[in-house]
């Protein structure tokens, strides 16, 4: 009986997507999870059937590329705001916090897909299995917090597609306006690019998107060694610079970092789109290795990046390097290309939760439904670039979106299924796990409501003022 179960789980989730899996989950938790049965002979991994999976170097070339953008050229911003030695420590903290929360988020995948004995569940599938088989109190707020998962996550990914729309446009104002005898208005530049965001997230799927990646990690490798290479060249002396920053400035310092460390809102979707999904964990898995390279370039520019140019340090790095030599001219221009790559990435995650959860099943009589999918993919690009137009604050938008997405989707989230994912009885000694993970979920909130807040108030304030800087 329950190999038959595991299969038919298997092959419904297959064919059906996420509408038969929610209502296994659903009818599911009675037998499964209540009754406390193990399923300890079903392994998810083995029976998923991504239609295009991609291998572990495609999986690692996805992370870095949706982690190599505009967060990593703020980071000098972040260390302005934090001083040196508070912005590293601080950042090697923060992402040791994100690498947990991420590992528990697809530990707690992991279980609940055997527990259910299906392949695979999405984020706020995750979530809402979670809550179901945890203490009886959450199982009321179960669906309710599936979509809370949902809107974070949607609005955090369109979130990044402005900031990613405002960095290129920024940048290439930057580039033309030199050869211009009138500069043109920033918006200008910024719904010029319309089609060209539009023509990219018209691309239908990660395997697809998987040599663009590619492109876009060469292109910003390439633009960061010529950034170090002005980082490094006639270094001021470091007793110029504030070691420690100011504490009404340290909460756009966490949104900031919490925004460079983004791949929670894509993590899932990769780690269900491996051919070989047990690659993803452990201690040398693509996961950390991906961590590894990408906190020790943050790192390194934040540093050396305000040490170069101190109080003079503009939203992106790119900015400070001029627009006069050959050499800051291709930075720009590379970044700009490596950007505009990554808007497709970014923009997968909104269009597939968008479409696979709230539309398709709406459309499943239609004739070609495939052409609302398209009209959906080019009216997200459309109101990405809208609020672009009206609100071009780079570094207030990362910081914004950094504190208030990603402190609950990388860290009170996963605390939270943890939490029931283990109840009552594997919470560890003394209950150690249920008060490392509520201090998690605190902590998670005040980052939210402080970095939040900050970041807000002076979007509000420059906004009154008409102040873009």
């Amino acid at each position: 009986m329950r190999d038959t179960h595991g299969s038919t789980s298997a092959n419904l989730c297959n064919t059906f997507g996420p509408f038969r899996r929610a209502a296994l989950i659903e009818s599911g938790f009675h037998s499964e999870l209540e009754s406390k049965k193990t399923s300890s002979d079903y392994d998810p991994h083995e029976h998923r059937n991504a239609s295009h999976p991609t291998t572990n170097a495609e999986t690692l070339i996805h992370m870095l590329k949706c982690s190599l953008g505009t967060g990593i050229f703020a980071m000098p911003q972040a260390f302005k705001a934090a001083g040196l030695v508070n912005g590293f420590i601080f950042t090697i903290l923060i992402s040791v916090l994100c690498t947990y929360g991420i590992h528990i988020m697809v530990q707690a995948q992991y279980v609940l897909c055997k527990k259910l004995r299906v392949p695979l569940l999405t984020y706020p599938e995750s979530m809402k299995a979670a809550l179901l088989t945890g203490p009886k109190a959450f199982h009321k707020y179960a669906n309710f917090l599936s979509y809370v998962v949902n809107v974070f996550l949607i609005f955090y990914q369109l979130g990044f597609c402005c900031v990613y729309i405002i960095f290129v446009a920024v940048n290439v104002k930057e580039l033309v306006d030199e050869y211009l005898s009138k500069p043109m208005a920033l918006e200008l530049y910024t719904t010029t690019l319309l089609p060209f965001f539009t023509l990219i997230l018209l691309v239908p799927n990660l395997k697809w998107l998987a040599p663009f990646s590619l492109i876009s990690n060469l292109l910003t490798f390439g633009s960061l060694g010529i950034i170090f290479y002005y980082l490094l060249s006639d270094l001021p002396s470091i007793e110029d610079r504030n070691l420690v920053g100011t504490l009404y400035n340290f909460p756009l310092f966490f949104g900031t970092v919490w925004f460079s460390f983004k791949t929670v809102g894509v993590v899932i979707a990769l780690e269900n789109n491996m051919k070989t999904p047990k690659s993803f964990g452990g201690c040398f898995g693509v996961f950390n290795i991906a961590v590894f390279l990408i906190v020790l370039l943050y790192v390194a520019i934040g540093f050396f990046g305000y040490w170069r140019y101190g109080e003079e340090t503009r939203s992106s790095i790119t900015l400070n390097l001029g627009n006069k030599d050959l050499l800051a001219k291709l930075v720009q221009a590379l970044n700009s290309i490596a950007i505009f790559i990554s808007y497709g990435l970014q923009g997968f995650v909104p269009v597939d939760i968008i479409w696979n959860t709230y539309l398709l099943k709406r459309l499943s009589n239609v004739k070609h439904p495939w052409m609302y999918e398209y009209i959906l993919r080019i009216m997200l690009v459309i109101v990405t670039v809208l609020v672009a137009v009206f609100i071009p604050l780079l570094e207030l938008f990362i910081s914004f979106f950094g504190s208030f997405c990603l402190s609950a989707l990388g860290i009170v989230f996963p605390a939270i299924m943890d939490i029931c994912i283990k109840w009552p009885n594997e919470l560890g000694f003394q209950n150690w796990i249920l008060i490392k993970d509520i201090f998690l979920i605190g902590f998670g909130m005040l980052g939210l409501m402080s970095g939040s807040y900050s970041a807000l108030a002076e979007i509000i304030r420059k906004l009154s003022i008409g102040d873009y800087s």
